[in-house]
C-alpha cells in the first residue's frame, strides 16, 4: 500500500489528487506516526526525513512523478521506460513503463518533443518508438532526439477500432499499441518533402498566421525539415525576429 505522510499541504494536496484520479488505494498520516504494517512505499515532500520500506520524496510542483515512481515499486523493479509516439499534427504520446502505460498526451507537433524529452529525462535506458506514418513531423521529432534510443516502428495496424464515446482517443491508442512493437534504430531521418507535402504546410501557415498569408516554398522547406515551427516561420516571412515569438498553447490536454 502507498503512505501519503507529509506536512507540505502543496506535496499532499498534489499527490492525493494524482492517487485519487489513478483510483489508486492509499492512505494518509502525520510524518512522526507509526507506519501502518501493510506499507509498501511512502511519499513524502523533499526536504522531510521519513522511515519506510521505500521511501519517495514529492516535487509539489511535478507529483506525477512520485506517484510514477511509488506504482513502479508497487508494481516491481524492472518496468523499462517505452514512450510511442503516434505523429502528426497532433501527435499522441504514450509512457509505458513496462506494459503498463503511466501517462498519455495529445499535444500540438511543437511540443512533441519537449514532452518526449521530460518523460524520459530520468529513466534508466528509456526508448522511444516513432511510428513511421505522417513522415514530415516523425521525421522532425527522430531528429530533435538527442541521446535516448529512437525506434522506427511499422505502425500499419495500430490505430485500434474506436467505438461510441470513444472518439478523439485513436492517436493515444494508437501510440500506446507502437510502444509495444520493437522497430528499426535511427538516429536520423532525412525526408525529401513532396510538393504536396509542402503545400500542406504552407496552408497550415495561412490558417495559423490570421493574416491569410502563407510562407514560401523556402521557409516550408524548413519547416518541413524540422528546422522551424510554423509560427516562427511566419515570424521570419513577417521580418521579425523569431527568436521573440510565443507560444499560448497547452503542454497537455
Amino acid at each position: 500500500m502507498i503512505v501519503v505522510a507529509t506536512a507540505d499541504f502543496e506535496v499532499y494536496h498534489g499527490v492525493v489528487n494524482e492517487l485519487r484520479d489513478r483510483g489508486v488505494t492509499f492512505t494518509t498520516i502525520e510524518p512522526d506516526d507509526e507506519l501502518p504494517e501493510q506499507t509498501a512505499v511512502v511519499i513524502t515532500g523533499e526536504d522531510e526525513e521519513v522511515e519506510g520500506p521505500r521511501v519517495v520524496h514529492a516535487d509539489p510542483d511535478d507529483p506525477r512523478r512520485a506517484v510514477d515512481a511509488a506504482l513502479t515499486h508497487l508494481r516491481g523493479e524492472g518496468g523499462q521506460t517505452i514512450v510511442g509516439v503516434d505523429p502528426g499534427r497532433r501527435p499522441g504520446i504514450a509512457v509505458l513503463a513496462g506494459d503498463t502505460v503511466v501517462a498519455a498526451f495529445q499535444v500540438p507537433a511543437d511540443d512533441a518533443v519537449a514532452v518526449i524529452e521530460r518523460e524520459v529525462a530520468d529513466a534508466v535506458d528509456p526508448i522511444v518508438r516513432v511510428g513511421d506514418g505522417a513522415r514530415l513531423e516523425g521525421a522532425s521529432i527522430v531528429n530533435a532526439l538527442d541521446d535516448v534510443r529512437v525506434e522506427l516502428v511499422d505502425e500499419t495496424g495500430t490505430t485500434p477500432y474506436l467505438g461510441t464515446g470513444a472518439r478523439g482517443m485513436g492517436d493515444v491508442l494508437a501510440a500506446a499499441n507502437i510502444a509495444r512493437i520493437e522497430g528499426e534504430v535511427i538516429e536520423n531521418r532525412d525526408i525529401e518533402p513532396t510538393a504536396g507535402e509542402l503545400q500542406v504546410i504552407k496552408n497550415r501557415s495561412r490558417e495559423q498566421s490570421g493574416e491569410n498569408r502563407a510562407i514560401d516554398e523556402d521557409l516550408a522547406r524548413r519547416v518541413a525539415a524540422g528546422e522551424l515551427s510554423i509560427e516562427e516561420a511566419l515570424a521570419l516571412h513577417r521580418g521579425e525576429d523569431p527568436a521573440l515569438t510565443g507560444d499560448d498553447s497547452d503542454d497537455e490536454e
